[in-house]
């Protein structure tokens, strides 16, 4: 799971949350929207962060450069037409998340490209699109069940 440039602390928590219990690895770039402290964490329900496998990056560049980073990018995206339930996941792909006020900038959209884009289809397009937390944890479950979740 990656999350771009995160700006509410209790949907990275949920987010974390659902990646320790799946025993899923969390990439979080910054700049975050708020400082990743005992304080906020607490606040957060996070108290479970010390068993997640979280990898924090400087910026999208120091992911990319990563060796912990994931083979196969997916981005999560309003702005494509193809569903996620028409993609084969596999093991170590990222499935990757804009902010909660701008999604993924520009420049993300086409590093990553119109082949690899993909959306959570919505029955009304006219509301606003899933939190985030909620889409994500939709989006890991899906790949999961593909790869044949629950592992050992």
């Amino acid at each position: 799971m990656v999350l771009f440039q995160p700006e509410i602390a209790p949907n990275t928590g949920n987010v974390g949350r659902m990646c320790a219990l799946t025993r899923s690895r969390l990439h979080l770039i910054h700049p975050l929207g708020f400082e990743i402290n005992d304080r906020n964490l607490r606040r957060a329900g996070m108290d479970y962060w010390k068993s997640l496998d979280v990898h924090q990056h400087a910026d999208w560049s120091a992911f990319r450069a990563s060796p912990a980073a994931p083979r196969r990018l997916w981005l999560f995206t309003t702005r494509s037409t193809r569903s996620f339930w028409d993609v084969k996941f596999a093991d170590e792909d990222g499935l990757v998340f804009g902010n909660e006020g701008s999604g993924a900038p520009e420049w993300l959209h086409a590093e990553i490209g119109d082949a690899q884009r993909i959306t959570i289809p919505q029955a009304n397009a006219s509301l606003r699109s899933l939190n985030l937390s909620t889409a994500a944890g939709i989006a890991a479950f899906e790949a999961l069940r593909q790869l044949g979740y629950p592992r050992g």
